[in-house]
């Protein structure tokens, strides 16, 4: 009960109206129709910020067989998003549609979905591919203005790592490819990114956002020229740029200079490469480019015209922020002044580019900003530090000053991958955060949000996933090919690799996207919740974390602190 209502008090805060948030995007109701079981069929739309609070809605449903329309439910639904027919007919087709119901004038809205309902529970829908490849990487945005998520895949599920290691670098088989695909499934375009890209997660970072502001996404890339691999396969010279490729067409746009490979040691640290967004005047979109991990960094701020806003790089009197940086970019209002703030690692760039706050901790694989303790002003960092430590090795950091709240206090090894957070323990406020080292190290951490170390077993590996599912307000746990509550029961069977955990479609709750040969599968919720709320992706942070799937580790989206 005391996770509920913390839960409620939080989602207000969260996703309530925001003054300050602007996000471009213009969403339809996302309706997801499901088999449940024979006969019946979930149904689950969005509400969206502009909704008023005493907005109904009425679910329509399209007989394929009979070629009817039909309202299915009998009073208004107020008190969800979602609604269970079950006055179907097992083998029929049927296309639903939502109307909204305010101050008892019912209209149309925007967004429909198709379902073939089986006898059995199916809580996905998939897109079939044109090529029975398996996926590397995913990236979703309205590409065709239709208020509806798109998508553009990367393939082949292919990764060489920059690192010289015996196991690590080895030549890429073939160049990537960009596949665009309509959130109904046609194949859009494919852009083929080409020998001067080797086929590695660092080489090949991509995104896919409306920055321009023109109400359709586009897609931004690393590219280079021709073929100019070495006779061992590495890509040492040539020409690097950023691409600017159309969404709806796949046509290249334009092409500016990349960041300088200058002063990098060598190939393994310049080959590490990032793109994210950020909303640095609290209102539009920006691209954030950056180059480094390890040693130097640099980091490259541009307006929707692809021009410098400014740069910043760890050299000179910022040469003590070298090697900080984690395998991925989080962008957040770490501040609470209405801007987004980088925190590429274990330091932070306010909104113009100058540092904020760095801890000296090192170079971190675990990185997550959120309102993780709720007794606390503001948001925190959990931390998982790759770099061998004498101490915090895990620990949780305020987000708005670096300072370390709490931390592990004996030496670690190697805390690896992506560790997790999420609100899955009903018995304790707030966030827990999860852990663990490398092979070579032994630790393992479930902390509760205010410091107390609730585990110290391997519980779920190195990067399990937290994800909102049911029908309750706290997560659910993937791990593997399983989703399982914490300490419970086991609620779903996953097939594929998944790509991304986000709220996609339908109502608040997470979907869970897996790539199979051929398929990109599209998990989603078919059980019925009264909790009511606001989409997830309307919260700038959670948006733009999604956004961050398509580089550097998966680290599943988090929600901010919206005013």
């Amino acid at each position: 009960m005391k996770a509920r209502i913390a839960f409620l008090i939080i989602a207000t805060i969260l996703i309530g109206n925001s003054a300050k948030a602007q996000l471009n995007e213009k969403l339809d109701r996302g309706v997801v129709a499901l088999s449940v079981k024979e006969n019946t069929i979930y149904v689950g739309w969005r509400l969206l910020k502009s909704d008023p609070e005493n907005i109904a809605f009425n679910v329509y449903r399209k007989d394929f067989i009979i070629n009817n329309l039909e309202k299915v439910n009998t009073k208004p639904i107020t008190g969800s998003t979602n609604y269970v027919d079950s006055t179907c007919h097992s083998g029929r087709a049927y296309l639903y549609s939502i109307k909204k119901i305010i101050n008892r004038k019912e209209e149309d809205t925007q967004g429909e979905a198709y379902v073939f309902l089986r006898s059995g529970n199916q809580p996905w829908y998939s897109i079939k591919l044109d090529d029975n490849v398996t996926l590397k990487r995913i990236g979703i945005g309205d590409l065709d203005g239709d208020g509806a998520y798109d998508f553009v895949l990367q393939h082949p599920d292919f990764n060489v790592d920059p690192y010289h290691r015996p196991g690590y670098w080895k030549t890429s088989p073939e160049p990537y490819k960009l596949d665009a695909y309509s959130s109904k499934g046609k194949f859009m375009w494919r852009y083929n990114m080409g020998w001067a890209i080797e086929t590695g997660t660092w080489y090949a970072p991509y995104m896919v956002y409306d920055i321009d502001g023109d109400g359709q996404a586009e897609v931004y890339t690393k590219g280079g020229e021709s073929d100019p691999r070495q006779i061992d396969g590495h890509v040492i010279d040539g020409p690097e740029y950023l691409i600017k490729i159309n969404g709806l067409t796949g046509d290249i746009e334009r092409k500016t200079d990349w960041i300088s490979k200058e002063g990098f040691e060598s190939y393994n640290y310049w080959s590490r490469n990032f793109l994210t967004v950020a909303y640095l005047d609290g209102k539009n979109a920006s691209l954030i480019q950056q180059r480094g991990t390890y040693t130097i960094i640099k980091t490259l701020a541009l307006d929707k015209d692809l021009n410098k806003i400014w740069y910043w790089e760890s050299s000179g009197k910022y040469t003590k922020y070298r090697g900080q940086g984690q395998h991925g970019i989080m962008c957040a209002d770490i501040d609470a002044d209405g801007k987004d703030e980088i925190v590429f690692g274990t330091a932070a760039l306010d909104d113009n580019g100058i540092p904020l706050w760095h801890t000296g901790l090192g170079h971190n694989d675990v990185g997550y900003v959120a309102d993780i303790d709720p007794e606390r002003p503001g948001m925190e960092i959990f931390y998982g530090i790759e770099s061998r430590s004498a101490k915090n090795g895990a620990c949780l950091v305020d987000a708005k000053t670096g300072e370390i709240i709490w931390g592990y206090g004996e030496k670690t090894f190697h805390v690896h991958s992506q560790g997790m957070i999420g609100d899955i323990d009903p018995d304790h406020e707030g966030i827990e955060c999860y852990a663990g080292e490398a092979k070579g190290g032994d630790k393992f951490f479930l902390y509760a949000a205010n410091g107390e170390r609730l585990s110290d077993k391997n519980l779920w590996g190195l990067a399990p996933r937290a994800v909102w599912w049911d029908a309750d307000e706290l997560k659910e746990i993937n791990f593997k090919n399983q989703l399982f509550k914490y300490k419970g029961d086991t609620l779903l069977q996953i097939e594929g690799k998944v790509l991304m955990v986000a709220d996609i479609i339908g109502d608040w709750r997470e979907e869970l996207i897996t790539t199979i040969p051929g398929e990109l599968r599209i998990y989603s919720t078919n059980i019925p919740t009264p909790a009511k709320k606001v989409c997830l992706m309307q919260n700038r942070q959670y948006r733009l974390g999604a956004a961050d799937a398509s580089m550097g580790y998966l680290y599943p989206p988090q929600l901010g602190i919206e005013k």
